[in-house]
């Protein structure tokens, strides 16, 4: 039986997940990626140039009355599906995009005065990519807010769960072997830092476009007007949309902004990714239990499963985030002397990359609303790695000049069952003051977390 070709698109038949299975994690995003969203910000670059030359005092171009002017800008600030579907229209009798948007223009203006008077100024002097450039500026300044806004939640939960168990110790894991002890809310803490750097380098990444024609060189300005400061207006139209004017380009802005952005991501991600396996981790050490949803089934056939389903799904999300922002980030800095369109589609799947952080980063936070501290195990794995000690032991022997203190602790604990009565009974042999010996005495692996509880409450 072969199946239909015919398929409605449905949350059910989607060909990608975000747009199916995650549909309602990922819905915000249609209004900044999708080909609705990406025309809506074409006609308002499209307007928003149109407006700045009627400010120019060309004799061809009179000023608009501030009417006029409202007039034009409702234009992007009502943009609908329907006026998105009508260019659409356009487009496929034409077979050109932006060229269907100057079309679209010029349909709805014709029945206002002032601006069908202009309408030959409508995309005056631009190539393509003049729009299209800044129109991905902003889509991706839309996009970047929702993203760190997760970000920053996740950041606000992590640094709660440093504080609220600051004091906690854990025994640490180095080489998934037992080792010095730390505490649960250092290691939220460490995360936490880590992330709120990499939330400071993806804001501080700055939107760039260009407004400058065929080749960057503002030929075709220059021919009609060589009286107009041209790179003066550009700036001001593209500081009026948020964005820093780009000087030097071929056709496209060479998007080395993008690759800052989207690598400053994928290193926010590895900071969640990691967070997600230490987590994972940490649940299978029975550190942390997890709240079982009623009605929830965590094993078609193990009942009693409560599986880490969150940080996993959060792991695969970000996994393909980042081969997607790493692409993007490679291809699309590289293009063939002025101009190539391989970037082009490549750029419509900007979505698909966001899309991923963002349920990558809403599964986590759900993940860590879930999880729940179980202490007694936390000290019941300290009370048996007593051997964790070892470090103090030898470090205190260094200092007062007892011989060979690491090869001596490494005799009686590598590799073998060390008891809190084994090591008292090597400490009370040792050549050291009485002080330095009682305080030996009164170590635990409990109490050997340094400054893990001021480091976790300081981030």
């Amino acid at each position: 039986m072969q199946p239909s070709t015919n398929l409605p698109l449905t949350e059910t038949t989607a060909l990608s997940p975000l747009d199916g299975r995650y549909a309602r994690t990922t819905a915000e995003l249609r209004a900044v990626f999708s080909e609705y969203a990406f025309m809506r910000a074409r006609v308002q670059v499209e307007i928003e140039w149109l407006l700045a030359l009627t400010m120019l005092g060309l004799p061809e171009l009179p000023a608009l009355t501030p009417a006029a002017g409202a007039a034009a800008r409702r234009l992007a600030q009502d943009f609908s599906v329907t006026d998105c579907e009508r260019i659409k229209t356009i487009e496929a009798r034409i077979n050109h995009d932006v060229k269907a948007v100057e079309y679209w223009l010029k349909e709805r203006t014709a029945d206002l005065p002032e601006l069908r008077s202009a309408a030959e100024f409508v995309h005056f002097a631009c190539t393509s990519e003049d729009i299209n450039n800044c129109a991905h500026a902003l889509m991706l300044r839309d996009g970047r807010a929702a993203l760190l806004r997760r970000l920053r939640a996740l950041h606000a939960r992590l640094r709660d769960l440093a504080h609220q168990h600051a004091a906690r110790p854990m025994l640490g894991r180095t080489h998934g072997q037992a080792a010095t002890p730390t505490t649960v809310g250092k290691e939220f803490a460490n995360f936490a830092v880590r992330l709120a750097a990499a939330i400071g380098t993806i804001e501080s990444v700055q939107a760039r476009a260009k407004l400058n024609g065929a080749v960057g060189n503002f030929n075709a300005h220059l021919a009609a007007c060589p009286e107009i400061q041209w790179e003066r207006v550009a700036a001001d139209v593209l500081q009026s949309l948020g964005l820093t004017r780009n000087s030097h380009t071929t056709q496209i802005e060479p998007h080395d902004w993008m690759a800052e952005l989207f690598d400053a991501l994928a290193r926010a991600n590895a900071i969640v990714l990691g967070l997600n396996r230490d987590l994972w981790g940490y649940i299978a050490l029975g550190y942390f239990r997890q709240g079982a949803a009623p009605g929830e089934v965590g094993s078609s056939t193990m009942p009693h499963k409560v599986n880490p389903i969150d940080f996993e799904n959060s792991e695969g999300n970000l996994g393909l985030a980042n081969a997607m922002l790493r692409h993007l980030s490679d291809k699309l800095t590289v293009s063939r002397w002025q101009r190539d369109l391989s970037d082009s589609t490549v750029l419509r799947n900007l979505g698909v990359a966001f899309g991923h952080c963002l349920l990558a980063y809403e599964s986590c936070l759900r993940g860590l609303d879930r999880i729940e501290l179980d202490p007694l195990a936390l000290a019941a794995d300290l009370d048996q790695s007593w051997e964790v000690l070892a470090e103090a032991l030898q470090t205190v022997m260094r200092r007062y000049g007892v011989e060979q203190p690491y090869e001596k602790l490494k005799e009686l604990t590598r590799g073998r069952a060390v008891t809190r009565e084994t090591l008292h009974q090597f400490i009370a042999a040792l050549p050291i003051p009485e002080a330095a010996r009682r305080e030996l005495l009164a170590l635990t692996p409990a109490t050997y977390v340094g400054l893990a509880e001021d480091l976790a409450l300081r981030c």
